[in-house]
């Protein structure tokens, strides 16, 4: 029942997930020593009578940050050889305790894991294994319950000390071989006892984590999951939405530089050529409405620039020209716009000097070419004197 109550707490105390719980981690190591007193039966005079030295050595394994197993091996040391002696033995070791525990962290469990182990913690210890009476050579089983009162100390709180109050319970056989004298239980048998006090050290080796102890792992709930799979759904869709428009973006550049290359195959229309006046080759395409110049067209611009690079007197003029839908007005602020565009892309991308470049918007023309899409461009004038 109170194994049961204890993790029950632990369950409603802790609800984040830890790490380090591999089969190598979380192990640990220590030694213990102080001194046990047998418990008298009733009637007998004095209840405690003499102290016997004792020693031992642990080995255990956390297996959560509440509960855990060891393995106790504890030494009772005896030198006097008459039977009615408290310890009488003839033997170094008047007995040796082999016992199995199971360790409930108190603190963690009703008030919750926090990441690290306190500075100060309470640990119940309970359970039971097989004593030896090393002078008269019997044995028999044993129950042992017991308080750690610890101290975790160090950087990593890798060192846990500790003062431990208890008590033991063993079967009974000839008292001179056993420590501990008999008591009645409520149960009408006669079992042999001892309460003890000891101090303990234990190292707790290292953990898969880094450090020597469990460690909160972040964890998300379902409903943020679930908020983030949906986020990522949208931003997808609008990948391939974005995408669809590269390909249609691509289609067009594609449509305009056939327009272009049949555009440049065929004869600059002389109606539009003005006297004594040199027209540069390169022309600049624009889209329906549009003044930006894409990126395929400004292999033209970059002609002009070069041009002017090479004959550092030159000027040119910048004529823009709109085709015939829309209003008047309209186009004649567009054309503007265009030949301010190509204007604009010669000083601060091919680094011309702006008073070598002037502007001009012609507004709407259909004597350019046939085709509609090739009267809305920008033409190259050279006004050098």
């Amino acid at each position: 029942m109170l194994a049961v109550s204890l993790m029950t707490a632990s369950v409603s105390a802790q609800n984040t997930a830890v790490t380090a719980n591999k089969a190598g981690d979380n192990w640990y190591i220590g030694i213990n020593a102080g001194v046990a007193t047998p418990v008298m039966k009733e009637g007998d005079k004095g209840r405690f009578k003499g102290f016997s030295p004792e020693f031992g050595v642990r080995v255990g394994k956390n297996l959560t940050t509440v509960f855990g197993l060891a393995l106790d091996i504890n030494n009772y040391f005896g030198n006097k050889t008459d039977a009615k002696s408290l310890f009488g033995s003839k033997t170094f070791f008047n007995r040796t305790d082999f016992d199995i525990l199971s360790t409930w962290n108190l603190s963690n469990a009703f008030a919750g894991y926090q990441g690290q182990p306190r500075k100060f913690e309470v640990i119940l210890l309970a359970g039971g294994g097989y004593s030896r009476a090393w002078a008269e050579k019997k044995g028999g089983i044993n129950a042992k319950a017991a308080i750690d009162l610890a101290l975790n100390l160090g950087d990593a709180k890798q060192w846990q000390v500790y003062l431990e109050p208890g008590l033991v319970l063993g079967e009974p056989y000839p008292q001179y071989a056993n420590p501990f004298r008999k008591i009645q239980t409520t149960v009408g048998k006669k079992w042999n006892g001892a309460v003890s006090l000891k101090v303990g050290v234990n190292y707790k080796f290292g953990t898969s984590n880094g450090t020597h102890n469990y460690k909160l792992a972040e964890l998300r709930d379902q409903a943020e999951i679930d908020a983030l799979n949906a986020k990522i759904n949208e931003l997808r869709s609008d990948v391939d939405a974005k995408n669809g428009q590269i390909n249609a973006a691509n289609q067009t550049i594609a449509d305009l530089k056939k327009k272009l290359a049949d555009c440049e195959a065929r004869p600059t229309t002389a109606a539009v050529i003005e006297k004594n006046e040199t027209v540069l080759q390169p022309i600049v395409i624009f889209r329906q409405g549009k003044s930006t110049i894409d990126a395929a067209q400004y292999a033209s611009v970059e002609m002009v620039a070069k041009y002017m690079r090479n004959h550092k007197d030159s000027k040119v003029l910048v004529r823009g020209y709109a085709s015939p839908e829309g209003k008047p007005e309209l186009n004649q602020k567009l054309s503007e716009a265009r030949a301010a565009a190509v204007k604009n892309a010669l000083i601060k991308r091919y680094k011309i000097a702006a008073d070598r470049i002037t502007t001009e918007g012609l507004g709407a023309t259909d004597k350019l070419s046939e085709e509609v899409d090739f009267n809305r461009v920008a033409m190259f004038v050279d006004t050098t004197k």
